[in-house]
């Protein structure tokens, strides 16, 4: 099933919401929130694919609590579900998947589903990050540090608490920053460190390497085709991966620019 969150101060527009959803195939309604506070620890509790958000919380921000909800996960779609029309912009600027103006309008609710379940494997569990078996623990040691000469042989040179790992770059398929820590994805471990985006992309090749959204650096040779996700954003997909990354309508751009 395909989790949803309902975040509106308004307990009758949840309820209208709530069963406007679940008239739709493969969506169940696991939370709902009538502020930024119980948004944050039901999105903890319950970990949601989707998330309906109302611009005005009572007075709280809105669009700053999907900012904060999508720094925690970064795949999560959210739909803002609201009155304030004139607030369309900023929602995309922080890659809503779609923007519905109250009066609701099921027909358009029900395309918006459709389009965000064409775009999610069976099953739900979206955007959880998979680490390697008990077996594999030793290979997904935390690392704690970078060191500066990570570019000596095309080597990302990564220290951990007890051992030292020499990471292709070329191996390296994307990096995700994903609740509240760094994951790199290479073509068969993973890693997780506490290393910022920005530190990283310092450090990687940028005739290879690619921040390509706020949450995400890619190879560009990895890459095997780009798709579209929500109006202003595409997903990345790797060669014997299923992971995947987002992208932004500007970096698309870019890349198409680039191959062209």
């Amino acid at each position: 099933m395909i989790k949803v969150m309902l975040i509106d101060d308004e307990q009758e527009i949840r309820r209208l919401l709530h069963r406007m959803v679940e008239k739709q195939p493969d969506y169940q309604v696991v939370a709902e929130c009538g502020s930024f506070a119980e948004a944050v620890a039901d999105f903890a509790r319950y970990r949601p694919d989707v998330a309906f958000v109302d611009i005005d919380l009572n007075g709280e921000d809105g669009l700053n609590c999907a900012r904060v909800l999508t720094e925690l996960e970064p795949k999560l779609k959210v739909i803002f579900a609201t009155a304030h029309s004139e607030y369309m912009a900023n929602a995309f600027e922080i890659y809503a998947f779609d923007y519905l103006v109250k009066p609701f309008n099921m027909d358009r609710l029900a395309r918006t589903l459709d389009r965000i379940r064409s775009t999610l494997p069976e099953g739900g569990n979206h955007g959880v990050t998979v680490m390697p078996e008990d077996g594999e623990a030793e290979k997904s040691a935390s690392p704690e540090k970078v060191s500066r000469s990570e570019h000596y042989r095309g080597k990302l040179l990564i220290r951990g608490k007890d051992q030292t790992y020499f990471l292709d770059m070329e191996e390296i398929l994307f990096i995700e920053r994903t609740e509240g820590s760094t994951n790199i994805v290479a073509a068969t471990e993973q890693y997780k460190t506490s290393i910022s985006l920005s530190d990283l992309e310092a450090r990687l090749d940028a005739d290879r390497f690619m921040r390509c959204h706020k949450s995400y650096i890619v190879n560009l040779s990895r890459i095997t085709r780009i798709e579209p996700y929500g109006r202003w954003t595409y997903v990345v997909k790797f060669r014997d991966c299923e992971m995947s990354a987002l992208m932004t309508a500007r970096s698309y751009e870019e890349v198409r620019k680039l191959f062209s």
